[in-house]
């Protein structure tokens, strides 16, 4: 496992503090978890089905509360993006990013060009005025980041997005995000089953036990550059983080 780069004084811009979670009296879903997540960062929570790491993006988005220990966020939240791009079906891709500029408090005059400005931003402004059932998954999705970025939260908290897609448009859709979080500057937090997606994008990957999920490991990733999925480091990283997964499942298989 690579070792920790130096300390930065840097404010956390998320603060996770000895968090727990369960549900009624069932077992730990969660256990004790600590982690900060620095401003602009992209973290990627990678672990198996069932290992808690969506629940912990609920958590942080403030969707559920926790059991124990705390959690900061900035005061305006964060905004979040699902598998499914839940698209407002008779609203054009424009009106669906318009929708969530309406909800921020925008005047109805700007709405419209700051709307394609969004849709410009994921390379989708030809499509403005189509209605999802006429756009293809990964378009849809690109709408859905769109519509994401158009709240204006310094975070955004990603649950396996591009898991339905097939691997040449997840590719293409990496690409993009890549681009997006490079130029807007957001704190990404991505969770992924994928480990050849976590090793593409993050910055950093924490890996989830099984539950109940504790931070089992954590990878620092030194290239600076752009990334393909397939591209040696890449290839080497998941490799790596592979192997730990797999102690990982046959201890909670025991």
């Amino acid at each position: 496992m690579p070792p920790h780069p130096p300390q930065q004084l840097v404010a956390p811009i998320v603060r996770i503090d000895h968090v727990s979670k369960r549900y009624g009296a069932g077992p730990l879903v969660l256990d004790d978890i600590s982690l900060d997540i620095a401003p602009g960062e992209f973290l990627c929570l990678l672990g198996a089905s069932g290992c808690g790491k969506s629940t912990l993006l609920n958590l942080i988005a403030r969707l559920e509360p926790v059991s124990s220990g705390s959690i900061t966020t900035p005061d305006s939240g964060a905004a979040v993006m699902f598998q499914e791009a839940a698209l407002m079906p008779w609203l054009s891709a424009a009106r669906n990013v318009e929708l969530a500029l309406r909800l921020r408090g925008m005047p109805r005059g700007e709405r419209r060009a700051e709307a394609r400005r969004l849709l410009e931003t994921v390379n989708l402004a030809d499509a403005a005025d189509k209605r999802p059932h006429e756009l293809s998954g990964g378009m849809r999705q690109r709408v859905a980041l769109a519509r994401a970025l158009a709240q204006q939260r310094p975070v955004l908290l990603m649950d396996e997005p591009f898991a339905a897609l097939d691997a040449i448009t997840r590719d293409l859709l990496h690409e993009e995000l890549e681009r997006v979080w490079r130029a807007t500057g957001r704190t990404i937090v991505f969770v992924t089953h994928n480990v050849r997606e976590a090793a593409r994008l993050g910055q950093r990957v924490i890996l989830l036990s099984s539950r109940p999920g504790r931070i089992a490991g954590e990878w620092h990733v030194k290239s600076a550059g752009p990334r393909r999925i397939e591209s040696p480091e890449v290839s080497a990283l998941a490799t790596e983080i592979t192997a730990e997964l797999r102690k990982e499942i046959r201890r909670n298989a025991q």
